[in-house]
């Protein structure tokens, strides 16, 4: 049984820094890819980041270039989304979600939300002064 369980969500001040943590267990990661989604109130889920082992594909979308680092401890099994100089339009339910060796082409990492078959509860990130 695949399950995800994200942590490490709360306030913060906008330029600060969250470091949120995604415990998968049931899913090898070394054959496939992690994804990180966020979903604003009255807006779609979105991806953030991905990261596939076997492509060795690091995805970030723009609005967080430079900003968020997806990293992995391989012992614990666990992907962190280090998030960095904050901004309130990063407030948001993030959620991890696990999913195939590559994107649609062969390449890559996914990230279209509907190319994950496996998702945590979410962890509410709220980035106001």
């Amino acid at each position: 049984q695949v399950q995800l369980v994200e942590s490490g969500g709360g306030l913060v001040q906008p330029g600060g820094s969250l470091r949120l943590s995604c415990a998968v267990s049931g899913f090898n990661l070394d054959y496939n890819s992690i994804g990180w989604f966020r979903q604003a109130p009255g807006k779609d889920r979105e991806g953030v980041s991905c990261f596939s082992r076997p492509t060795g594909s690091t995805y970030y979308t723009d609005s967080v270039k430079g900003r968020f680092i997806i990293s992995r401890d391989n012992a614990k099994n666990t992907v962190y989304l280090q998030m960095n100089n904050l901004k309130p339009e990063d407030t948001a339910v993030y959620y991890c979600a696990a999913g195939p060796p590559s994107g649609v082409a062969g390449t890559g990492c996914p990230i279209d939300k509907h190319e994950y078959d496996h998702w945590g509860q979410g962890t509410q990130v709220t980035v106001s002064s």
